[in-house]
């Protein structure tokens, strides 16, 4: 009989043990975010707009960061022995050419037509204040956002009009572009003293 009771002592813990991690007590449901219960499920293009969102969020600093009065720098006139900077884009043209290149290359996911002065990598030549350029280069990303929006699981991998390119590669590789030129600013900004907003508070 003593023996039947010390088994029931034991047992009724371990049951307890258990058991009720399987029971989620109102309390620990409230715990968890609204916002998070909520979330939608990702889609193609809500991971693609986050890729979008996470480059112009670095460029647009990078090219803020930069004062108008040095937005017509580039290396070349650092004169650096041994380097050949001879003819490489000024940080203005920088800033242009990842401009000009994101809408050549989500246009024709949104179908959006593509301005002749865009042509030749470089933006319109009229474009000079930093204002001006800022714009540009904010637009371009506004018809980024616009064309992740268009991409779904069944149209991604579809070519665009009068190229082989999927609409999904040509809407990520516009992001690899731009990651490959704000390298460039971020050594631009660093040559001028001016360490790049994403590397501020960290350990240079």
């Amino acid at each position: 009989m003593k023996l039947t009771r010390m088994v029931l002592l034991v047992a009724v813990p371990i049951f307890a043990v258990t058991v009720l991690p399987h029971y989620t007590s109102p309390a620990t449901a409230s715990s968890v975010p609204e916002a998070q219960q909520s979330q939608p499920p990702p889609t193609i293009a809500s991971m693609v707009d986050r890729q979008v969102d996470i480059i112009e969020k670095q460029i647009l600093e990078a090219a803020e960061a930069m004062p108008e009065d040095k937005f017509n720098f580039s290396p070349e006139s650092l004169n650096i022995p041994g380097a050949d900077y001879k003819g490489v884009r000024t940080f203005a043209l920088q800033v242009k050419h990842i401009a000009a290149s994101n809408f050549a290359l989500w246009s024709p996911l949104t179908g959006d037509t593509f301005p002749k002065d865009f042509m030749g990598g470089n933006g319109p030549e009229n474009l000079k204040t930093k204002a001006e350029i800022m714009k540009f280069l904010k637009d371009s990303f506004a018809l980024g956002h616009k064309a992740a929006a268009t991409l779904t699981t069944e149209n991604m991998l579809q070519p665009t009009e009068h190229s082989k390119w999927s609409r999904l590669h040509r809407a990520t590789f516009a992001v690899e572009h731009a990651f490959n030129h704000y390298g460039q600013m971020v050594e631009y900004l660093r040559m001028n003293g001016i360490v790049p907003p994403a590397s501020r508070g960290k350990s240079d």
